[in-house]
């Protein structure tokens, strides 16, 4: 019952159609949509159980059905059953040494067995049978490959890495054989037929690994050869000039420059994919020129090593900060990458009448990647302040906390290290219970290393790019609502700063000096 399709529910109806509501099988079934001998059954093994018509009623369901369970266990099982049941071990044993295989065996029990199953029949009770005990399926690979070379697994191992399609199928094949691999399972990895496979295994066997590596060694005549020679020569001297040499107004040469210079200079047509693999053969590629980022402070290293020797001392109680402002940015039509219908263009007019602007002082907790913020009318130190008594209230639990922010005027002004003074007093740090404030600043001119400037690549990437805010207002709340999303997100699932991070952030925001944090197109 418990192998049975029907539901317990579909069951327990045709009981007690038969049993209250006296309906013969053929109703039942018309009524229930079953077959007639699906409620057959049902019926004989509740005529045969110890249930009444009461019981039913009585009982729940999952022991209704439990009771017939029982029922169908008491069937007696026929004689010819129990004698092939007891030849399985022996036949199971047998197969697996080799001795014999299933057709074999069949035919002598068969020829001895009065009765006894067709081989299919045979078959499907062996399975039953080694299901039933938990034994696994016997399989054969008689294409397994037993030992190969030493020097020839050395050279399958690299073909096995190689980016050569055709070598890369015969080692995936010939090692998996070695290893144990099934030669179907091989088949359908590397879409090859298994009458391939073996005429490789064939060819292993016979001629060693030269017998798989069946290339064709292509014979250059001379005269061609040289031809070639000489058209590489041409090639790099051309390359090796400026392109004005040659009337071409470029100052670096394209494949397309090249073609048009070899063909006017030499008087011979080439294409731009013979000169492509000319070039390439010598080593030469195309490189743009990398934008570099640096900073002029002569005191770049020991800040750099003072901030790493924070980070990588930070206790439990001590929190560090990367601070700075986004913005001033106006509140217009914003453009960006965004999903285009093919036939379709967005454009942003290029003049526009500002809705407003508005700058947010942001502070970022490595720690715990959560961020403070609040929204100021200009840059300076009152406001540097205002996010330092912010912080104090919000971190006044920690016994101390670092504030790290470029080398902006306002961020070293004679008034903030008056109030840094101020609230580092053991007298004031007593009265209102508020930590040590410690200041690591980072070096000028390197906002790339500030991991704030990340978090605002992929602020501006997800709400400022395409936008159209009707008021500053409501980008306000844009931003409130993309800050609180992401600490939410961090409060859950808890990671410090330089692992997977929420949002759309250019780099990881992790301290590290060979970080480009800023991005100058999402500002």
């Amino acid at each position: 019952m418990a192998q049975n399709k029907l539901s317990i529910n579909k069951a327990i109806r045709i009981l007690e159609l038969f049993a209250f509501e006296r309906l013969n099988k053929t109703q039942i079934s018309k009524l229930l949509n079953l077959s007639r001998g699906t409620v057959i059954k049902y019926v004989q093994l509740y005529e045969k159980s110890e249930l009444t018509y009461t019981d039913l009623f009585l009982f729940k369901k999952k022991e209704v059905i439990s009771s017939i369970n029982d029922v169908k266990r008491k069937v007696k099982t026929t004689g010819r059953h129990l004698r092939v049941t007891a030849l399985f071990p022996m036949l199971h044993e047998s197969i697996r040494k080799g001795d014999t295989n299933f057709k074999q065996f069949w035919a002598g029990y068969f020829k001895n067995e009065n009765n006894g199953y067709q081989y299919t029949q045979f078959l499907d009770k062996y399975h039953k049978w080694r299901i039933s005990k938990g034994i696994k399926k016997i399989t054969f690979n008689r294409w397994k490959i037993n030992e190969i070379e030493p020097h020839d697994l050395e050279i399958l191992n690299k073909w096995r890495l190689s980016t050569d399609r055709n070598r890369w199928e015969k080692s995936i094949a010939i090692l998996g054989l070695y290893e144990g691999e099934h030669i179907t399972v091989i088949s359908k990895k590397i879409e090859r037929s298994i009458r391939t496979i073996k005429k490789w295994v064939d060819s292993l066997s016979e001629k060693g690994i030269e017998g798989i590596d069946l290339r064709r060694t292509r014979v250059i005549p001379a005269n061609v050869k040289e031809q070639m020679e000489e058209k590489s020569k041409n090639i790099m001297k051309l390359l090796h000039e400026p392109p004005s040499l040659h009337n071409i107004n470029r100052t670096s040469w394209s494949l397309k420059s090249l073609t048009m210079a070899y063909k006017e200079y030499y008087g011979v047509p080439i294409s731009m994919t013979t000169i492509s693999r000319y070039i390439h053969e010598k080593g030469y590629t195309f490189k743009r020129a990398k934008v570099v980022l640096t900073s002029p402070d002569p005191d770049y290293r020991s800040k750099l090593l003072n901030i790493q020797k924070i980070l990588s001392n930070l206790k439990e109680n001590e929190k560090f900060f990367s601070i700075d402002e986004y913005g001033p940015t106006a509140i217009k039509i914003r453009g960006g990458r965004t999903y285009t219908h093919s036939g379709a263009s967005s454009t942003v007019p290029q003049y526009q009448i500002s809705k407003g602007s508005l700058i947010c002082t942001t502070a970022l907790e490595l720690s715990t990647n959560q961020i403070t913020n609040f929204y100021s009318d200009k840059k300076n130190t009152t406001e540097m302040i205002k996010l330092l008594m912010m912080l104090l209230t919000q971190y006044k639990t920690e016994e101390r906390i670092f504030l790290s922010w470029d080398a902006a005027s306002w961020h070293a002004s004679k008034e903030l290290d008056k109030k840094l003074a101020e609230i580092n007093d053991d007298e004031y740090r007593k009265k209102n219970n508020t930590p040590y404030v410690e200041l690591a600043p980072l070096p000028s001119s390197a906002q790339f290393l500030n991991v704030i400037e990340s978090v605002f690549s992929g602020m501006a990437k997800a709400i400022i790019h395409n936008s159209n805010y009707r008021s500053v207002e409501e980008c306000k709340n844009a931003i409130d609502r993309y800050f609180l999303e992401r600490n939410l997100a961090f409060i859950k699932n808890p990671k410090r700063a330089g692992k997977k991070i929420w949002g759309q952030e250019v780099v990881k925001p992790v301290f590290n000096d060979s970080n480009a944090c800023k991005n100058p197109n999402y500002r």
